[in-house]
């Protein structure tokens, strides 16, 4: 049975050698009238209006489990301190993808983003083993790709009181740097149309081993999804895991399946292979890949996915605590082969200290929430998720408790009078002459405004001599984020405001909400989500749950 949303694997660029040539498949910019070699597109059609993708949904589960796993092992007692000795923390391949000097959480807290990869291939580039494929019901090694299907960005905070995870949706249209030929992409696309770039480079340069080629395609393909997450949400990324199609089935088989209960009966047998009775039931490693794919013939599509997906879950946290598994070694053995084998983690996370860090919290409660969505558009031919970077970064800083308070902005002594250069580094489209007029009204004398000659998407504060006063001001009404730095190569008694993708206007400058771009050209209206009773999208609600928790029934 294949999955409604795969594409052949030669049509997708990132996806590595096609064929028996050797070659890589080609491909050009996503979405031009005649391109063969685009990446998956999926119709807006099948989503039933919802943000929604079967395989990100896969990666989802896979991904909770890889963190749930590990949260349990808390747990384990006896059994942890055999794996402490038997090589926990070893046996994983590890990744170098989140640079040394890259930004870091403060007082303990922990972000981590969890990768769900859609590929139907081993982390050498080989296709996975047919017997394995038929399980997965998602079409043989020739399809899919390397999307980052599933991204979760989890917070642990320091005193362990509630983690609270973002689930992103993978059609989020949103910046991107470093690949040749697009400055926005969708989410998902920022793994695997690096991975492609970078392999084509080494390819020119004259690396002609696949499984060489594959290793560092890919951790370029890690480096720029990390990057695009961090740059989207504006909070740090402190570590990583990522897994595979295969992950999710290895991990379910491992522990014989899960229990779970259906309000009614279902049969989705083109798509996702679901053929299920209402009621409680016990499904194997196939039928539970089935399970929290299906999203055709469900009452609500995405929505009622969704709660299975708590639902599974809560299943295996369960399954996990009355089965011992992880108080039993021979268990816990099984169980780390499987995640050694399919599972990449960032190089920075030790999981022994990990593990005997959340062991301190007396009950560890989740909250799983999805980034809001304006709506959606047609872009260059295919569908996206419009977003509102500022809001994102709101609602996301607000839930992992980091919003400072907002400074009074008291006038200055003296009124400024150095002149400000406004420049664009990567900010909406015509943010750049709105901070200009809007400082202009607080004394600062309006000079050059435009493109930066830098496109490395960041934000800056610099003056010359005699002008450190006005631009300390100047950082003060951004909130403090942004660092007034003196530079000889500004000019006497002026300022050089350059306004990077993260830069977003400080409502206390504005009357009106900041600039917003709407992306690519032609794009049709958008269609928000269904509405809320006060008119806004609706991208649902907030779903707490804790490990070891009842299984509820759901459609």
């Amino acid at each position: 049975m294949i999955d409604d949303e795969t594409v052949p694997i030669s049509r997708i660029p990132g996806t590595g050698r096609a064929g028996s040539s050797g070659k890589h498949a080609r491909g050009k910019r996503a979405g031009k009238s005649g391109d063969s070699s685009k990446p998956v597109r999926t119709s807006r059609s099948a989503r039933s209006g919802r943000v929604g993708g079967n395989a990100r949904r896969i990666g989802l589960i896979a991904s909770r489990l890889v963190v749930g796993t590990l949260a349990r092992a808390i747990v384990a007692g006896t059994a942890f301190a055999w794996t402490a000795e038997t090589s926990f923390d070893e046996g994983f391949t590890r990744s170098a993808a989140i640079e040394a000097d890259a930004p870091k959480s403060m007082g303990g807290d922990l972000n981590i983003l969890l990768i769900g990869l859609d590929t139907r291939k081993d982390l050498d580039g080989n296709d996975l083993p047919k017997d394995i494929l038929k399980q997965l019901h998602a079409g043989d090694g020739t399809q899919g790709g390397y999307n980052a299907n599933t991204l979760i960005l989890m917070h642990i905070p320091a005193d362990l009181k509630k983690i609270t995870a973002f689930s992103i949706p993978r059609d989020d249209y949103v910046p991107v740097k470093g690949i040749p030929g697009y400055d926005h992409a969708k989410i998902k696309e920022a793994y695997g149309l690096k991975k492609y770039a970078f392999e084509q480079k080494l390819e020119a340069q004259g690396e002609k081993d696949p499984v060489r080629l594959e290793h560092k395609g890919r951790e370029a393909g890690r480096q720029s999804i990390v990057q695009t997450v961090r740059d989207l949400t504006g909070v740090p990324i402190d570590l990583f895991a990522e897994i595979s199609l295969a992950g999710f089935y290895d991990v379910a088989k491992q522990l014989g399946g899960v229990d779970v209960c259906l309000n009614h009966a279902v049969k989705d047998k083109f798509y996702s292979g679901a053929n299920f009775p209402a009621g409680r039931q016990h499904l194997n490693a196939s039928q539970a890949l089935s399970f929290v794919r299906q999203r055709h013939g469900l009452d609500n599509g995405d929505l009622d996915r969704t709660h299975r997906q708590q639902a599974f879950l809560t299943s295996v946290a369960k399954q996990l605590k009355d089965a011992g598994t992880l108080t039993n070694p021979v268990r816990l053995k099984g169980l780390m082969d499987v995640a050694h084998k399919d599972v990449v983690l960032s190089s920075n996370w030790n999981l022994i200290e990990f593990a005997q860090d959340l062991g301190k919290a007396d009950r560890l409660g989740i909250e799983f929430r999805t980034l809001p969505i304006k709506g959606y558009q047609n872009v260059n031919g295919q569908d996206v998720n419009v977003v509102d970077a500022k809001a994102i970064r709101k609602e996301v800083r607000t839930a992992f408790g980091l919003d400072k308070a907002q400074p009074k902005l008291a006038a200055p002594t003296t009124p400024p009078t150095s002149t400000l250069n406004v420049f664009n580094n990567g900010a909406a489209s015509g943010l750049a002459r709105q901070v200009s007029e809007s400082l202009a009204t607080r004394g600062y004398q309006q000079g050059d405004v435009g493109n930066a000659t830098a496109s490395d998407g960041e934000t800056s504060l610099t003056y010359g001599s005699g002008a450190g006063e006005d631009a300390k001001y100047l950082a003060s009404l951004f909130g403090g984020d942004i660092e007034a730095k003196s530079s000889s190569s500004v000019k006497s008694g002026q300022i050089k405001l350059v306004l990077g993708t993260e830069f977003e206007m400080p409502d206390a400058l504005s009357s009106s909400p900041a600039a917003t771009t709407t992306p690519g050209s032609g794009a049709t209206p958008a269609q928000a989500p269904s509405p809320k009773s006060d008119g806004s999208p609706d991208n649902g609600s907030p779903v707490t749950t804790s490990f070891g928790g009842n299984i509820p029934c759901v459609n």
